[in-house]
């Protein structure tokens, strides 16, 4: 590693107050590079910008992933602003290289027949607090709720048939969403079963609680929805805000107008929402077949 570069370290230390983690990891990618310039005889404070992208290239030809691709280009980058900044050098070599685009990550959500399944668990798998915990998997799937909106939730918010409710969202945006019937059923029962667990010295209007009676946080929730996701059996991560992703991908597979979703969701942006338009693929597939005049081989059963 070169004096420069130790240099530079220590200006993101003391001057711009960068954590160690940080600058240890632009450490370890400016080593990289310093020796990627060694190994091609060249001064690492007097590369060009054909060489950073040869880097650039060997790393992914390595078969490093884009995020790590993307981090050592930055670490790299910082140092040549460093160096034109401070008249190092009189240009910078990355100031034309963009970041490599990473593959984007579609939401994890359940099919709808894994989602009644989980959605079951409650009613079987005698832990916890079951009448609770069925309204509070119902409630974030039927209404698509982030697990903010649910923990701030408060029984005033409730319509007085149980089927919609008001939640304050993102922004501090008001919006109504609607519970299905089942999602009605489990919160008329969980109502009649809270009753009993409020104590008059520290009552709450948060329509979710613990089992002491206080208001349930959002850690709570993500515990308990942690906790049935170990019992589910399904072999893929669940998390609260998969029930959210869930409610979003079966309106728009079920041809509800993204617009639509949009509004459900709470979401500003329509391109936030797209996420969502990927398709039940076997359902694409059965359809295909049934359609297409060659859709099927020969002799096989549809």
């Amino acid at each position: 590693m070169t004096e420069r570069i130790k240099e530079y370290l220590e200006y993101l230390r003391s001057v711009r107050g960068v954590s160690p983690r940080t600058v240890d990891a632009y450490s370890r990618d400016l080593e990289r590079f310093a020796q990627y310039c060694v190994n091609h005889t060249i001064p690492v404070e007097d590369a060009s910008p054909y060489e950073v992208q040869s880097f650039i290239a060997d790393l992914s030809a390595e078969g490093a992933a884009a995020v790590s691709i993307n981090r050592a280009l930055s670490s790299v980058r910082g140092f040549f602003r460093y160096l034109y900044r401070f008249k190092f050098r009189s240009d910078d070599p990355t100031a034309d290289l963009r970041n490599l685009k990473s593959p984007k990550q579609l939401p994890t959500f359940l099919w709808e027949g894994e989602m009644a399944h989980f959605a079951e668990l409650p009613d079987t798998a005698g832990i916890l607090w079951p009448e609770r915990d069925k309204a509070l998997i119902m409630v974030m799937y039927s209404a698509g709720l982030r697990i903010s909106e649910v923990a701030n939730l408060k029984v005033q918010d409730l319509d007085r048939d149980l089927s919609s409710a008001w939640v304050l969202g993102k922004g501090d945006k008001e919006r109504q969403v609607f519970f299905s019937d089942e999602g009605r059923e489990a919160l008329a029962q969980y109502l009649t079963s809270r009753a009993g667990r409020i104590h008059q010295d520290r009552a709450t209007d948060r329509l979710f609680i613990n089992r002491n009676g206080g208001a349930l946080s959002v850690p709570g929730i993500r515990w308990i929805i942690s906790k049935y996701a170990e019992r589910s059996g399904l072999d893929k991560p669940i998390h609260p805000h998969s029930l959210r992703h869930s409610f979003a991908t079966h309106l728009v597979n079920a041809g509800c107008d993204v617009r639509m979703v949009q509004e459900l969701l709470g979401h500003a942006s329509l391109s936030t929402t797209q996420r969502y338009t990927h398709v039940d693929m076997e359902g694409l597939k059965r359809i295909y077949k049934k359609a297409h005049p060659h859709g099927m081989r020969k002799g096989s059963i549809g």
